[in-house]
């Protein structure tokens, strides 16, 4: 059985971590991924000839495993696997591996070769055989990379989480800087000069059309080697990974003057101090600060900015992510941030979340840069996406929808009010080429304002009823149904406050919106559910994903009260939970409904496998409950009416017991309340004529029971007949059964529910609305004055009685 695409990810990280135990997590993921990196190249080029990567003989990772065990597994790793593997490729090096036989950080003797073996042993898994593995943007084996230096990062804490660049804003990156637009070709270059791990670089060149020389800087000596790795694993070995540090020292030039490229992206250090280490920046020979300044000692953020620029061909397009301070921070920042608005370098600026990044908390932005038609540019286009994301633990993350919506914005240059607009020059200039988003752009949510007069007087202001405009375009005729006017300006609700509600959403206009949005759904399910079950085996995920969610967009665009984004983001977050594990299925075996028994295994006190206990079967493509729902349905609903009976018996039975229990009640002489006890006592009330109620008591708790007890059987009895017909039902499932489950019962039954449950939220959100209106504005002030002063005199009264007095 194909394993989950999640499952894989997230299990090789449950097992890393369980073998970390107290090394620094940024050091221990260098281990973690090289081991990674030899496990895939082993699997997919040891013994192929002109492969892009040499496997030496005795040096893949079947070696390694031979050497689970051994007192001296670290040394021989370091001979016998990463030296030949390292001199045999020359981008490869043997510093970009850690060293496997380090005391200080694996531990010594016995420690050290049990983690490296258990290390091992993790990567032995059947489920991770990479030689199938596809290098097609469907990437298994890079995106498992990915995820693991994701969680590294999560872990590393806050200086050393910064080789990695949060995949969601590197998409964004890769989408401004315009390189699928770009007639693209084998010489376009593209360059990152604080590369990092690598990973902002590959997303932008799988952005491109077509295949793309990558060219990377990275100071760090182990995180360049990761980086090396994770260009091999993307299937870009040619890629030119150099280390060592870009401003003082670039690496990647033409004669004596640094190399210029077709498209750069960057996530430098933010304000870094140590910018001009090893740097005369008055005598830069390579002329980066020329015409522009040079950045403060202690604010490096211009100096990688500027470094950029110069690096750029004159046709060239470039994104960087810096923090908002470069925006309006004065002084030589001020007189640089000048200059490049003047020669019209700065094409956009998009201001992001705060706390997205690791490693800081502090807001950033992305400066778009582009050196094409410079002179011509008239203004910056902006956008103030820093209220969209969502809570991740400590982080706040982008969702898909927030990319879209931001993608959207930038490259169709959308006006939208509070979020992006095009800022002429002429207003940068008034404003002194302070750049500050909030300057320019009003992100704020409006106020909920109180009005004075309203609760003086009485009355709904007009203003918050015109506020709700969007339904009242939608539904005119409703607003007279819930409002009349009391005096100029204010209204007055028109039915009382418990009918809200239902005068809504009983409205003839408002069941015709709601009904037209329903049909418009079900045109998107029967367009989608045609080519959905027109997919084959060897689909690749992410074409499916990007037709079927664009197609979702466009379909919802310019639809009332509802937000396309939104609906996209029920997709797109389905997508990541189930429905991209279901692809990957399909790509890998075909349309098959296939069961396997769930195994769960526990561990004995010496960590290693010690119980196993059946825990029943599974089918991860159609599961049982879809199966059941279109084919057992009569069944199932018997098992839903015994299980409500039981529920209710249990209920019957709780009450009972509640009512008798205490020191004074009549099961007090029970030390537990069960069939033993209660048989036992009534045997011994017989013939007591003064325990009648007692025995009575006792008898209705046996009788409760006895049902209670036959309805558990009938229900036990049900649920084992409908799991063994469920069981011996897949085998006989058809394909066109399996599309049918999966597409219309799984995938598209979800989405309506989605769907409608978003149109429930509007339709909630007008109801909570006017509701708060009325109770805001439903006692007027002198009412409130006057219950003050009445409860004050009852109060007074009171205490004179009581013979207080003042």
């Amino acid at each position: 059985m194909a394993l989950k695409k999640s499952q894989l990810y997230s299990s090789l990280w449950q097992s890393c971590d369980e073998l970390r135990g107290g090394m620094d997590a940024s050091q221990y993921k260098d281990y973690v991924l090289s081991l990674l990196f030899i496990k895939y190249v082993s699997d997919k080029y040891a013994g192929v000839a002109y492969a892009p990567i040499n496997i030496p003989e005795g040096a893949s990772f079947k070696d390694m495993v031979a050497l689970k065990g051994k007192t001296d597994i670290g040394d021989q790793i370091n001979k016998k696997v990463i030296a030949p593997l390292a001199a045999a490729n020359q981008q490869l090096s043997q510093a970009d591996f850690p060293d496997f036989n380090s005391e200080v950080k694996l531990g010594d003797g016995k420690e050290k070769v049990e983690r490296l073996t258990n290390l091992i042993a993790i990567f032995e898994s059947p489920s991770l055989d990479f030689s199938k593995n596809r290098a097609d943007g469907d990437d298994i084996l890079g995106d498992a990379y990915e995820y693991l230096m994701r969680h590294f990062a999560t872990e590393s804490g806050k200086s050393k989480g910064q080789f990695y660049t949060p995949a969601e804003v590197s998409r964004i990156m890769a989408k401004v800087v315009g390189i699928r637009e770009a007639k693209t070709s084998a010489s376009t270059t593209v360059y990152d000069p604080t590369c990092g791990s690598g990973s902002l670089l590959l997303k932008v060149s799988d952005e491109a059309t077509t295949k793309v020389t990558i060219y990377g800087q990275e100071k760090d000596a182990a995180t360049s080697g990761l980086a090396r790795m994770n260009m091999i694993l993307h299937d870009n070995p040619a890629a030119l990974i150099e280390q060592g540090n870009t401003l003082a020292d670039p690496k990647h030039k033409d004669g004596d003057v640094v190399k210029t490229f077709d498209f750069i992206v960057a996530n430098p250090p933010f304000s870094d101090k140590r910018w001009s280490t090893g740097l005369d920046p008055a005598n830069d020979k390579h002329d980066r600060f020329a015409g522009f300044g040079i950045p403060p000692n202690k604010q490096g953020d211009y100096a990688y900015l500027l470094h950029i620029v110069r690096s750029l061909k004159s046709t060239g397009a470039g994104a960087c992510i810096l923090p908002h301070g470069v925006l309006f921070r004065g002084n030589t920042e001020a007189d640089i941030r000048r200059a490049l608005v003047r020669k019209g370098y700065i094409k956009a600026i998009i201001g992001l979340p705060a706390n997205l990044f690791y490693g800081t908390g502090i807001p950033a932005c992305i400066v778009v840069v582009d050196k094409k038609d410079a002179q011509a540019r008239k203004g910056i286009f902006m956008v103030d996406a820093s209220q969209g994301f969502i809570k991740d633990g400590p982080k706040n993350r982008l969702r898909a929808q927030d990319i879209h919506k931001i993608v959207d914005a930038y490259t169709k240059s959308h006006d939208i009010a509070g979020y992006s607009r095009m800022v002429p020059v002429a207003e940068i200039e008034k404003n002194e080429f302070n750049l500050n988003l909030p300057r320019y752009i009003d992100s704020q949510k409006a106020e909920d304002r109180q009005d004075i007069e309203g609760h003086l007087r009485g009355g709904i202001p007009q203003a918050d009823i015109d506020a709700l405009k969007a339904y009242w375009d939608v539904c005119p005729r409703l607003k007279a149904a819930l409002f009349e006017t009391v005096r100029p300006g204010y209204v007055g609700l028109k039915v009382e406050k418990a009918k809200i509600k239902t005068t809504i959403y009983d409205h003839p206009q408002f069941v015709t919106f709601t009904s037209s949005m329903a049909d418009h759904f079900e045109t998107w399910r029967k367009m989608s559910a045609g080519s959905l079950k027109a997919l084959k085996q060897g689909l690749h995920p992410a074409e499916v994903i990007e037709e079927l969610s664009e197609g979702l967009l466009t379909h919802y665009a310019g639809k009332p009260l509802i937000d396309k984004y939104d609906v996209y983001q029920h997709l797109m977050g389905y997508w990541s939970a189930v429905m991209q594990d279901d692809c990957y299925l399909i790509a890998a075996d075909g349309w098959k409904a296939e069961t396997y028994r769930v195994i769960e295994t526990k561990k004995g006190k010496d960590g290693k496998p010690d119980k196993h206990t059946d825990k029943g079967w599974a089918c991860d493509l159609v599961p049982k409950t879809v199966l059941v729902s279109r084919f057992f349905a009569k069944e199932k609903a018997e098992i839903d009416r015994l299980n409500a009976e039981l529920e209710a018996a249990d209920a019957a039975l709780l009450e009972l017991e509640e009512e008798h229990s205490g020191d004074e009640g009549l099961f007090a002489e029970l030390d537990k309340v069960n069939k033993a006890n209660v048989a036992a006592r009534l045997k011994e009330l017989k013939g007591d004529k003064e325990a009648v109620e007692e025995a009575a008591a006792l008898s209705k708790w046996m009788e409760f029971s006895t049902v209670q007890a036959e309805l558990k059987r009938q229900l036990k009895d049900a649920e084992v007949a409908l799991d063994t017909q469920a069981l011996e039902k897949y085998p006989k499932l058809t394909e066109a059964d399996v599309k049918a489950l999966v597409v219309d019962d799984k995938w598209l039954a979800h989405m309506d529910r989605e769907i409608h449950s978003e149109m429930s939220r509007i339709s909630q959100a007008l109801t909570q609305r006017v509701k708060i209106l009325k109770e805001r504005y439903e006692v007027r002030m002198p009412e409130l004055v006057a219950n003050v002063s009445s409860l004050e005199a009852k109060v007074e009264g009171h205490l004179k009685r009581m013979g207080f007095a003042w």
